[in-house]
């Protein structure tokens, strides 16, 4: 019997293992031993196919897979020889072979294929053309769908450059249809870039990679393309339907999300911009387009600061007439047409007020006339048809009194004057309480200087921020602001980064660091490289990021919109029922008891509160999180978020620092530790993995010659292999040498040592032999204690979730206070880890940085991106943290909890406030109290609800976490 262990891919949770079970164990002379998510073992007598077979009839992926290019063959009996050969085999499945490649499934490892073939007589080419290839990526539309993409592009000949939703960059040995294929198979479409098409491009080999940077920045993953538009015109929640359907209804767009508190739309999609504010007119609203965002805010405030004026103009002229009327009226004066004097006195002070209703109340009844047109009903239509009732009413008394009861012959003028005032002076208040909900993404605005002093033949000149190209070299002064993004080439300085990374400490910048955009310098002049400007720059795309996400609709907004859809008609269906109830069953004089509960109910019964109750707190929540270093995709990741229970902490360069050291070594033959260094550095000097940077730097320090390399091979989660100095090496853990045969028992004692310091062993094997191991640290982060006890004091489950060996993540939990530990997880496996927390009723967010956690992250109710990770992480993040603080993933929580309270309480408050009002305005009180609400109480408290509602989204402002991030 031999016992074979395999790999197993796609195996996502226990009900995956448990069928693969079940389908073994119906397999002859096959037992099996042991099976996880990650890998199998079996002891077998019969060959591996019908093993294969079975499982990936099951949709699973098992073993390995070789596709080794080959020479020296010559004929078919020399393919013939090798198939011989390979169908001898029980750790191979599957086989194909021609006069240039041999393509092999199994168990087999690939250096004991390759000494096979090499034993036959034959070669394999080692030595591969890789080709750079450039693709355009269609029919991504969110960070899922890079996630999904990047899971089934990890192969070991294809190397992952960058990805997005757009774009892909590979450096492989396969062909351009290869790659083709496999995005096509995955559901997506891929267009080979025009450059790329050009043998000398495609057929070129790779260029050497550059150096990491010293300091990796955060990277801020662009966003689809959308356009903004200033709405004029938007009354209600009703109003914003009507544009929102208008604009979807537009060939082109996308989607849509129209921001009442800013009155703005961000349209996505490629809709001509004319057709989309044509449609917008048309609708009976009015649209531009601002191109930048200083002159889109400088717009804005405009418009603010005219509605304003424009309220309180009109609110004074309604007011002036309106309170003495009602004065008048409460002080004993007689509001009842009684004689031909009092007819013509009325008669004037009705003129009087149709000249108000036409100037300070003209916008009530010019959008109530443009919704009727467009067979819908909003605020204004129910403010309209109740002052122009009451006017109405009071205009018939003063021209035909006799044919009312004298009972009945009393006039409402004063009520529709109050009515127009106090709704128009709640608008006035509500415009200036709503221009400050802004104010965090006015103030990142703020923080882009105009002007940059650029150096050319040694002289400096301060040109507009226009003028600047990428390339430039700029000087920044002491106190002045970063122009754009770029690297600094001479000096060195502090630089103030609080308002972009909620960092409060200065952060120190020499050579070669990275400079960005709205950070100030505090002290010293630094001349820095124009890198990226414009809408490149990490501040341009953050305030699009904080813009997307305020106007953005989590699903309570969109259960408010629905009702707001419904609520108009149904109120004016109410006061009609309401108007025929007084008329037939309510006591004389019933027209005048009619018209009063009548137009008490269309005034009372304003959606306004209802409309502003979500997109107000998400504006201002969205904005506090952007001043807090916590970047917010959408507006739904809040609401997500405030119901986690569960955090998920991948370890390296999350809880770690992500700058790993060497610490230990241990060696088992005649190689020195300079030796052992420098063949395990002259193997990883390719490799891209924090271990190898390690080890690459510990070569560097010790001023150790590096040797090249060839046969370089990446195994996911494994390790490395190449050719040193005509040596076969082998560097990874446990699983990776077992794989390979190499014997690592008489080195427990030494591997246990070295994890019970938190450090990670690597393993080193020369030539089949097991060389030394080298440990590995990679510090905590300062505030990884302190963060995790924080999210546990918040009632959250931590659990740590790592590739690294189960006694190295033991040891690094034992010292957070983490009980929960998954270790020994291979990348793809992490997403499966998430999939069985949910299973077992947990609502989990997963945090983490690298490109083998973006799986993870876009599976998680919550993925939060450390700021400092690839794109991709951050592409599939709803969260991205500014500052490198754990933290910061306890500000989020507590944030999103936090706005989310708020907007209950607003949508609580609008709902209660319709709920009570309506029936009262209706008049179920009247047996009690004999009296009718008045419809001038009526319009005070429609207005009241506005301002409480705009008040209370604007208390998030000064949410403070609780717990502010602390150096140890």
């Amino acid at each position: 019997m031999n016992t074979i262990t395999l790999p197993l891919t796609n195996v996502r949770c226990m009900r995956c293992v448990n069928k693969i079970r079940d389908a073994i164990s119906l397999l002859p002379a096959i037992q099996l031993i042991e099976i996880n998510t990650e890998q199998l073992t079996v002891s077998t007598e019969s060959p591996l196919p019908s093993l294969f077979d079975t499982i990936t009839a099951l949709g699973y992926q098992v073993g390995y897979h070789y596709q080794l290019p080959i020479g020296g063959l010559s004929c078919g009996r020399c393919v013939a020889k090798i198939e011989q050969a390979l169908s001898e085999r029980h750790d191979i499945a599957h086989f194909n072979i021609s006069k240039q490649q041999a393509d092999v499934s199994g168990s087999i490892s690939k250096q004991a294929l390759t000494d096979l073939i090499i034993g036959l007589g034959y070669q394999v080419i080692t030595s591969q053309i890789q080709y750079h290839y450039n693709f355009t990526l269609t029919g991504l539309s969110c960070g899922k769908c890079v996630a999904k993409l990047t899971t089934a592009l990890t192969q070991d000949n294809i190397d992952i450059i960058t990805i997005d939703k757009n774009n892909l960059s590979v450096t492989t040995s396969l062909t351009a249809d290869d790659i083709i294929t496999i995005v096509t198979t995955t559901g997506y479409q891929a267009t080979l870039n025009m450059e790329d098409q050009a043998p000398d491009v495609t057929n070129k080999p790779i260029a050497p990679e550059p150096e990491p940077e010293p300091e990796p920045e955060p990277i801020i993953a662009p966003q689809g393309t959308a356009t903004q538009l200033l709405l004029s015109g938007l009354t209600c929640a009703s109003c914003v339907a009507s544009v929102e359907k208008a604009i979807k209804a537009v060939e082109g767009v996308d989607s849509v999300n129209v921001n009442l508190a800013e009155r703005t739309a961000l349209i996505y999609g490629q809709a001509p911009l004319q057709a989309v504010i044509t449609a917008i007119e048309n609708a009976g609203y009015g649209a531009e387009q601002s191109e930048d965002d200083q002159t889109r805010r400088i717009r804005q405030q405009q418009q603010n600061q005219q509605t304003f004026k424009t309220h309180i103009r009109n609110a004074t002229a309604s007011l002036a007439l309106g309170v003495p009327l009602m004065a008048w009226g409460i002080f004993g004066g007689s509001m009842v047409i009684d004689s031909t004097t009092s007819q013509i006195s009325w008669g004037v002070i009705g003129l009087i007020t149709l000249a108000l209703l036409v100037t300070a109340g003209k916008d009530f009844y010019t959008n109530s006339w443009k919704a009727f047109l467009h067979h819908r009903a909003t605020m204004d239509t129910l403010v309209a048809l109740g002052t122009g009732a009451a006017w109405l009413f009071s205009m018939a008394v003063v021209i035909a009194p006799d044919l009312f009861p004298l009972a009945a012959r009393h006039v409402y003028f004063e009520a529709s004057a109050m009515i127009i005032g106090l709704i128009t002076i709640g608008h006035a208040l509500e415009a200036r309480a709503r221009s400050r909900t802004s104010k965090a993404l006015e103030r990142l605005i703020d923080l882009q200087p105009q002007t940059a002093i650029v150096v050319e033949n040694g002289q400096e000149t301060e040109q507009p921020l226009s003028a600047v190209v990428a390339g430039m070299t700029l000087r920044l002064k002491p106190g002045a602001k970063v122009a754009v993004d770029g690297s600094v080439i001479d000096g060195n300085s502090y630089l103030d980064e609080s308002m972009l990374t909620g960092e409060p400490l200065a952060v120190h910048k020499k050579i070669g660091d990275h400079v960005r955009a709205g950070t100030i310098n505090q002290q010293g002049s630094l001349l820095f490289k124009a890198e990226h400007i414009g809408t490149d720059t990490m501040l341009a795309r953050i305030i699009q990021l904080v813009r997307q996400a305020q106007s953005s609709k989590p699903a309570l907004a969109r259960l408010a919109d629905t009702i707001s859809s419904i609520f108009v008609p149904s109120v004016m269906i109410i006061a009609i029922l309401t108007a025929m109830a007084w008329f037939y069953f309510g006591p004389q004089p019933a027209s005048v008891y009619m018209l009063v509960a009548a137009t008490t109910v269309l005034i009372i019964a304003c959606p306004c509160a209802l409309g502003l109750a979500t997109p107000m707190s998400v504006t201002v929540g969205v904005g506090r999180a952007a001043e807090l270093g916590i970047l917010i995709k959408d507006a739904e990741a809040m609401q997500q978020a405030a119901g986690i229970d569960t955090v998920v902490l991948d370890k390296t360069g999350t809880l770690t620092e992500g700058k790993p050291q060497v610490v230990d070594y241990k060696i088992y033959n005649t190689l020195t530790r300079e030796q052992l260094v420098q063949l395990a550095a002259s193997l990883e000097q390719s490799s891209e993995h924090p271990l190898a940077n390690a080890i690459v730097q510990s070569a560097q320090q010790q001023q150790l010659d590096l040797y090249p390399h060839s046969d370089f091979m990446t195994y996911s989660g494994l390790g490395v292999s190449g050719t040193v100095d005509q040596q076969q090496l082998l560097l990874g853990n446990a699983k990776f040498m077992n794989q390979n045969n190499i014997k690592i028992t008489h080195a427990e004692t030494d591997f246990d040592f070295i994890a019970n310091q938190g450090a990670t062993p690597v393993y080193l094997a020369q030539n089949g032999l097991l060389a030394g191991i080298i440990g590995i640290s990679d510090p905590l982060r300062k505030d990884s204690f302190s963060a995790v006890k924080r999210m546990q004091k918040m009632g959250l489950n931590v659990v740590m979730l790592t590739g690294d060996s189960i006694k190295t993540a033991q040891v690094i939990a034992a010292k957070l206070g983490i009980t929960d530990v998954v270790a020994d997880v291979l990348p793809d496996g992490k997403a499966a880890q998430i999939t069985l927390l949910q299973q077992q009723g947990k609502r989990v967010a997963m945090v983490g940085d690298g490109i083998n956690d973006a799986p993870a992250l876009a599976l998680a109710e919550v993925g939060i991106a450390m700021g400092s990770g690839t794109d991709v992480a951050i592409e599939s993040a709803q969260f991205t943290l500014m500052r490198h603080s754990l933290h910061g993933v306890a500000d989020a929580l507590e944030l999103s909890k936090a706005t989310l309270r708020n907007i209950k309480e607003n949508l609580f408050g609008a709902f209660i406030y319709n709920t009570l009002g309506i029936p009262i305005a209706a008049g179920v009180l009247f047996p009690l109290t004999g009296t009718l609400l008045s419809p001038v109480i009526a319009g005070a408290a429609m207005a009241l609800s506005s301002i409480t509602v705009v008040s209370n989204a604007n208390r998030l402002r000064l949410f403070k976490p609780s717990q502010q991030h602390q150096e140890k």
